[in-house]
């Protein structure tokens, strides 16, 4: 008869090997698709559960004072008062039932003082009682390449399998703007830069209203005057 012998957990930090075939947002959800592989004979060996985008969370139970301080500090005393008494009543030849009562008198009173000095030290910076966890954002069930097909088979009916087959890639995005229809349109693709044009002459600005108009300049000699020039305005001295 063959045994076989069971997978060893990694010593050192590792991370976990094969395909992912399911993907859950609880680790409720998770445990269960597990369970459902045993339950169905597959070997669990080959799985492992991957909590993704780890946050640490940490709920408030109540406010702290000092009464609540000392009731909490007196009760876990008194368990401890407890567990001592009856160690005492088992082993010690002397003792008895008597015993119980002082001992959990004592640890209550040794906890109540306890508690209330360190909630002295933090009153004012931490006035409230809360308890942390680490919780994942989604869980992933991975397994091994050649079990992972039958693992997705099985967990078909739970729902979150995830697909071997790589995720189709999305096809690029077409150039904005409308498609030239001739040459000489002025389309552009994007990020493409615009063709230097010829230079623009510039043009001459009318003269605003009420402006007079400048002196036109007195003709070389020799050059013939354009015909719808107006003559020169006479110079002084002139008759």
């Amino acid at each position: 008869m063959a045994f076989t012998q069971p997978q060893r957990i990694p010593t050192t930090p590792t991370l976990p090997t094969g395909e992912t075939v399911a993907r859950y947002g609880t680790y409720l959800e998770a445990q269960k698709a597990v369970e459902l592989l045993a339950e169905k004979s597959f070997p669990v060996r080959a799985v492992t559960i991957v909590g993704s985008d780890l946050r640490m969370v940490e709920r408030v139970i109540r406010r702290l004072s000092y009464p609540s301080a000392a009731l909490g500090g007196f009760l876990s005393g008194a368990w401890f008062g407890l567990f001592v008494g009856l160690i005492l009543t088992l082993f010690s030849p002397t003792g008895g039932p008597g015993i119980m009562l002082p001992a959990i008198l004592l640890g209550g009173a040794f906890g109540l003082l306890l508690s209330v000095i360190g909630y002295s030290f933090t009153r004012g910076r931490r006035d409230f009682a809360s308890a942390s966890q680490i919780v994942a954002t989604s869980y992933s069930v991975l397994c091994q390449a050649e079990h992972a097909h039958k693992a997705r088979n099985l967990l078909a009916e739970t729902g979150g399998v995830v697909s071997g087959w790589p995720e189709p890639v999305a096809p690029p995005a077409p150039p904005v703007g409308p498609p030239p229809s001739a040459p000489g349109t002025g389309y552009l693709p994007p990020g493409a830069d615009a063709p230097a044009g010829p230079p623009v002459p510039p043009q001459p600005v009318p003269p605003q209203p009420g402006t007079p108009y400048p002196p036109a300049a007195p003709p070389q000699a020799g050059t013939p005057a354009q015909p719808g020039t107006p003559p020169p305005p006479p110079g002084p001295g002139s008759v």
